[in-house]
């Protein structure tokens, strides 16, 4: 596998710098997409929606926790166009493989140190 990889999340999320940083000691050419800089158009969330189903909805976020019970009713498409901050973070696609979050088995997928 190619060690190029796109993560997309939020420039101040400090979990995903802390990826990108860890990612890219490790050999991976990081393209990183903040979220809420250049927003997903409707068929790049659905594909996200489609890799992750709706573990891409962050529901411990502050982000949720500010919603209305009509907001967190809606579509995660949709949701994650009106609020990108409630994706979770990072999602990451290198080539066939697709991750969310940073946790320990991500972290060895890529080849860094849990």
């Amino acid at each position: 596998m190619s060690k190029t990889l796109t993560m997309y999340g939020l420039a101040h999320c400090s979990t995903c710098q802390k990826a990108q940083a860890a990612l890219e000691e490790h050999g991976w050419s990081v393209t990183f997409r903040d979220v809420q800089a250049e927003p997903l158009d409707r068929d790049e969330r659905a594909a996200l929606v489609r890799d992750f189903g709706d573990k891409i909805v962050n529901r411990a976020s502050l982000t949720w926790r500010g919603m209305s019970e009509e907001e967190r009713a809606a579509d995660p498409v949709a949701m994650m166009g009106d609020k990108p901050s409630v994706m979770k973070r990072p999602a990451i696609r290198a080539g066939d493989q697709r991750t969310l979050g940073w946790t320990a088995n991500v972290k060895r997928a890529f080849g860094v140190p849990a």
